[in-house]
């Protein structure tokens, strides 16, 4: 069948029309005739008749077989205008519109973070991402999204495969750079009894590693994986999240404190390990409300660490999408900050709504649950200041943005 892809999909597949419907061209770009076998509405190996003038060669060999990336072979400004172009369209089908500020993008090799995979073979060990659309794991080992540091513990963390896990077992390996050294955090391992235990032990030594956690238990600590947010030192608890690169996060900080402008009243809402809390704390009290106790305990040892430096900074623990802070609670606040994880925040940004507090700074991980939050909000008197767009998952479809919605009256930052 041959066809010419309008356009692409929002996880990254080219999208066309045939005859029987829509089809999704792995790999298609907008504008571009291809020719391929058509099974269950996809063509998996297109043809490539007329390519887009944004089409460039995928720099990294295992593009094709690896799901880590799924747009290396589009040029990079294609691929930032393509994301601003998803967080617009998502806002139109909510008859919302903002004006956008220029966007971020991480450079290559600066990811900090990442979860792979691994899985004992016949032949040995293989620990690298899953493949497109499948449960193989592809190796990595020249990835150019990775940070230097996280290849350098590939070989550590095939030797956790090695020992951890049965031949029909995988594991998940949660890496994080930290000032320290490589964090690993590693689930769905066998049980880990002593022997297990000295033998993870002896590979994080001989690797190391600042950490290595299984199962949630640290069985090895050379040094505390702290991270730095502000001017706070945080030990996250193993597997926590953190923003993906350092660039990154410093781009989402930056317009959190923009969006929150002067406010000296703030609360951090679904506020992790302390990300935005502890640098907002420099200038205003802040009270930073997480589900997870410990990420809560991290924060609020960060905090202590980093005193007298900081204004009065508080921590709770409160399931928000059970139990959001309500319009009396919210009353306190000169400006929310909102980061709820990829479903979003409907009931707290529904109870925002209902409140007086004058900025709300949103931070999202996913268009079409920032557009239903900011709908609500909307419906509830804000309006849309303005967005933007933080790439920090370089060749990937995936969005993150700040947004900044403020009440009439509030003057446009």
């Amino acid at each position: 069948m041959r066809l010419r892809v309008d356009r692409l999909g929002h996880r990254g597949d080219g999208v066309a029309e045939g005859p029987g419907g829509r089809v999704l061209v792995a790999g298609g770009l907008p504008g571009e005739v291809v020719e391929g076998e058509v099974a269950g509405g996809r063509m998996d190996r297109p043809r490539i008749l007329e390519p887009a003038p944004a089409r460039v060669p995928p720099p990294c060999p295992p593009a094709d077989a690896c799901g880590g990336c799924a747009l290396q072979h589009a040029a990079l400004p294609f691929v930032t205008a393509w994301k601003e172009g998803v967080v617009a369209e998502a806002l139109a089908a909510r008859g919302l519109a903002a004006r956008f500020l220029a966007p971020h993008v991480s450079p290559p090799r600066s990811r900090r973070r990442a979860v792979l995979a691994g899985r004992r073979t016949r032949s040995g060990v293989v620990v690298g991402l899953h493949g497109r659309a499948s449960d193989a794991i592809v190796a990595v080992p020249g990835c150019l999204v990775l940070d230097p540091a996280l290849l350098a513990a590939l070989p550590a963390a095939a030797a956790l495969v090695a020992l951890g896990t049965s031949r029909r077992g995988a594991l998940d390996l949660a890496l994080t750079r930290s000032e320290a050294g490589v964090d690993v955090a590693v689930t769905g391992g066998r049980p880990a009894d002593a022997a297990l235990r000295a033998g993870l032990a002896g590979i994080a030594r001989d690797a190391d590693l600042a950490r290595l956690s299984w199962e949630g238990e640290p069985v090895h600590s050379r040094a505390a994986p702290e991270q730095r947010f502000g001017a706070a030192r945080v030990l996250p608890p193993p597997g926590a999240f953190l923003q993906a690169t350092e660039a990154g996060e410093a781009a989402l900080a930056a317009s959190v404190a923009a969006a929150v402008g002067p406010a000296r009243r703030v609360a951090d809402l679904f506020a992790g390990c302390g990300t935005f809390a502890l640098r907002l704390a420099a200038t205003a009290s802040v009270h930073a409300v997480e589900g997870s106790a410990a990420m809560v305990a991290a924060l609020a040892a960060g905090a202590r660490g980093a005193r007298p430096g900081l204004r009065p900074l508080t921590a709770a623990t409160r399931d928000l999408f059970r139990r959001p802070l309500l319009a009396p609670e919210l009353a306190a606040f000169e400006a929310v900050v909102l980061d709820p994880p990829r479903a979003g925040a409907a009931a707290q940004a529904a109870a925002l709504a209902r409140s007086a507090v004058p900025v709300v700074a949103m931070v999202s991980c996913d268009p079409a649950s920032f557009a239903r939050d900011a709908g609500l909000l909307a419906a509830g008197g804000y309006r849309l200041d303005w967005v933007r767009v933080i790439d920090q998952f370089l060749w990937s479809p995936h969005v993150e943005l700040v947004a900044r919605l403020v009440r009439d009256g509030e003057r446009p930052a």
